[in-house]
């Protein structure tokens, strides 16, 4: 038996808005719902300003679909984005505290200007890896926005191009790259002390997937983290690649800030979803990697738009083109942009990344060219000091 939308607007009609006044449906607050594969996907329009304390209504909108019979699965996002046919109510709003008025300030004394402190230094704190020419990051401000994939995609589409990759999933807490790259097992040692990388479709893979079960809880802090990373990185027979992908934690915590600051990367690339809210958190991430000098290679916008099956049309579920326009407001190269497809998703809960189960789709060919962006990328910002194989894209 199908669900129809009637069926979803009539769950999301018992999900409570803000404050408890109304409901989400009511309220204008639900976009479009589109309805593939017995999943539904929508977007739940808020205040920017309030973001961060709406996700319980998020999740609870993504709970009440998904005990649906017959639902698959849901695929629910945050937005700000106001557009035709949602949002049309006014979400209310708690109201503002009056702020005292502070006295006015007594007159300070004339005084010289502070001297400007030079930038840090690029390589301060950064050793090299031996054997590794490039080591460049795939990172997010926020989860969920398919950072991961796209990792391992681009890694395969530079591997496609003729270059020697490793992929590094340095998300300790959530490891996913022995599950998108279907490896199992636990890593070998050269001489007790470095370790093998596993291999798959020609990358070198490491992953604290490799040392841990799948279902352990990571607890650790801070130090931990950075000392696992570090062995992960440097006590590893990476052996001769080219460039090394490392899947950034999601976020801008300490963790990454670290990452940045003590790993020699050659630039990053950020991966955000169409809408504004998804762009906030990335612009903080590409705030972090300029405070500590690191290259922006550019964005990449996922999940962009839906071709429906069946009949072809066009859904921009989440909004379409944000991340391209804050690339040109940042002057940030734009390397692309990711439909939502099914078969991306598929490809990699079977642990065959599109790029390398379907070398020849039209999603692999964007992510190769991608690939290939953010080589050419990386190669301008060296100048003409050639680190590797030029990339011949076909």
């Amino acid at each position: 038996m199908s669900v129809t939308k009637e069926a979803v607007i009539d769950r999301l009609k018992t999900v409570s808005g803000p404050d408890f006044s109304g409901n989400i449906v009511d309220l204008g607050m639900v976009s479009e719902i589109f309805i593939a594969d017995a999943k539904v996907f929508f977007s739940i329009t808020v205040p920017a300003a309030r973001a961060q304390e709406m996700e319980p209504l998020r999740a609870a909108a993504e709970r009440v679909v998904k005990a649906i019979p017959g639902i698959a699965g849901a695929v629910v996002a945050l937005t700000a984005e106001k557009k035709s046919g949602g949002m049309e109510a006014p979400v209310p709003q708690r109201p503002a505290a009056p702020r005292p008025v502070p006295p006015p300030a007594a007159p300070r004394p004339a005084q010289a200007p502070a001297p400007r402190q030079a930038p840090p230094s690029q390589s301060s704190g950064k050793r090299g890896v031996p054997g590794i020419e490039a080591i460049i990051a795939v990172a997010s401000g926020k989860g969920g926005v398919g950072k991961s994939t796209t990792a391992v995609n681009i890694a395969l589409g530079l591997a496609a191009n003729g270059l020697k990759v490793g992929i590094l999933d340095a998300d300790i807490y959530g490891p996913s790259m022995p599950r998108l790259l279907g490896i199992h097992g636990k890593p070998e040692t050269v001489d007790g002390k470095v370790l093998k990388p596993k291999e798959n479709y020609g990358l070198k893979v490491m992953s604290m997937g490799f040392l841990v079960d799948e279902e352990t809880p990571m607890i650790w802090r801070g130090p931990m983290v950075m000392s696992a990373l570090t062995q992960m990185l440097r006590e590893v027979e990476w052996g001769p690649l080219d460039v090394l992908v490392v899947d950034m934690p999601p976020g801008t915590g300490d963790a990454q800030l670290t990452m940045a600051q003590q790993v020699p990367l050659a630039g990053a690339v950020i991966v955000s979803t169409p809408q504004d809210l998804a762009l906030i958190d990335a612009r903080k991430g590409l705030s972090m990697f300029r405070k500590v000098e690191v290259p922006l290679l550019g964005i990449v916008e996922n999940m962009s738009y839906f071709i429906a099956p069946d009949t072809g049309k066009r859904y921009d579920i989440f909004g379409h083109g944000g991340a391209r326009k804050e690339a040109e407001r940042l002057g940030v190269p734009f390397l692309g942009e990711v439909p939502l497809e099914m078969g991306i998703r598929e490809s990699s809960d079977a642990g065959s990344p599109v790029v390398a189960a379907k070398p020849d789709s039209e999603e692999a060919k964007i992510y190769k060219e991608i690939a290939a962006r953010t080589w050419a990328q990386l190669q301008a910002g060296k100048g003409a000091a050639e680190t590797g194989p030029s990339i011949v894209f076909e």
